[in-house]
């Protein structure tokens, strides 16, 4: 049980130091994806 607390709280303080990071891995993900989107529907008209 030691082991999954530590464990979860290793996992914690690595999310909360990432968290910056993962946003804007995030949006950039989105943006290229809405990018491709917007690319295929005006590539179709």
């Amino acid at each position: 049980m030691q082991t999954i607390q530590s464990g979860y709280r290793g996992l914690s303080l690595i999310l909360r130091l990432n968290g910056d990071w993962l946003f804007t891995l995030g949006t950039v993900v989105v943006g290229l994806l809405a990018g491709a989107f917007l690319g295929s529907v005006l590539i179709g008209l």
